[in-house]
């Protein structure tokens, strides 16, 4: 079962990246509605691939594309979980950070 709960802090941030990421994707010319940005971020900051969400927010445009678009082509829709041997976000955070949680 996917778990959907995150801070509102985390939610508050999550809701300008979804918001930085649409952009991304309709310059792009890439079909990313915004409810499938906001699920896929959260989906897997909260399953196993927490990432520094202010960091992400402020990424080059480079670093953020890479997550975003890397997020959505590896995330399990039924896990919420990326496959890390095939993926890993530039903006996650450190695992001694993850174990702590």
């Amino acid at each position: 079962m996917i778990k959907w709960n995150c801070t509102k802090t985390d939610r508050a941030l999550i809701k300008q990246i979804v918001t930085r990421a649409a952009k991304d994707a309709q310059e792009l010319e890439i079909d990313y509605p915004t409810r499938d940005i906001e699920m896929d971020v959260t989906a897997a900051h909260c399953n196993g691939c927490p990432l520094d969400l202010e960091k992400l927010l402020h990424a080059s445009d480079a670093d953020f594309g890479h997550d975003i678009f890397g997020i959505r082509r590896f995330i399990d829709r039924t896990t919420g979980r990326i496959d890390s041997g095939k993926f890993h976000p530039r903006c996650s955070l450190p695992a001694i950070l993850e174990a702590a949680k």
